[in-house]
């Protein structure tokens, strides 16, 4: 089920670890753009890190907020709360399920390996067919680039395929990542 652009529901996978001022700026203004379209933010249910802060700004902008955190973190005390639906899963397996079925496009913030395990898996269902929302990774800082290196590496050893490649859409800027999302202002 895909709403249309002004109902769009955006899963952003980020760090739920890192206090980087830098990282949780970028995050605020992630949240900040996705309340502007009017669209449902979809997120690991964290109240933490970038995790935290992207909620936090896209609720302050009037955006909706749904969170899918295992009760194995919400017990921790890391819940987000506040969200409008906090969906509580067994495992790490049933939050990634729900957080796909509840999204119409996966945006890629940076974090660390739950993050990069979240985008990677998101993108080869992609790549395979198994789903047509876009996957996106925005790298306003450079980030990714050792990454996406070594991945066209892996290309050119023709260990990924080029259609492969093509599905990862990769934005520097903010507006167009959340074009390539599936929608303009």
């Amino acid at each position: 089920m895909t709403a249309g652009a002004s109902g769009r529901r955006v899963c952003v996978y980020c760090a739920s670890s890192s206090y980087d001022p830098e990282l949780l700026e970028i995050a605020g203004a992630v949240g900040t753009a996705i309340a502007r379209r009017g669209w449902t933010l979809v997120s690991g249910g964290g109240n933490v890190s970038m995790m935290g802060a992207l909620a936090e700004a896209a609720r302050a902008g009037g955006a909706r907020t749904v969170g899918v955190i295992p009760e194995g973190l919400r017990v921790r005390e890391v819940a987000d709360t506040a969200a409008d639906e906090l969906v509580v899963v067994t495992t790490m397996r049933e939050r990634k399920r729900e957080m796909e079925e509840r999204s119409d496009a996966f945006l890629t913030l940076p974090g660390g390996i739950g993050t990069l395990e979240e985008m990677f898996e998101a993108w080869t269902a992609a790549s395979l067919g198994f789903h047509h929302k876009p996957v996106v990774l925005y790298d306003p800082i450079g980030f990714y680039t050792p990454l996406l290196e070594w991945v066209e590496g892996l290309a050119e050893a023709g260990l990924v395929k080029r259609n492969a490649m093509a599905s990862l859409v990769v934005c520097h800027d903010l507006e167009d990542a959340l074009d390539a999302c599936g929608g303009r202002l």
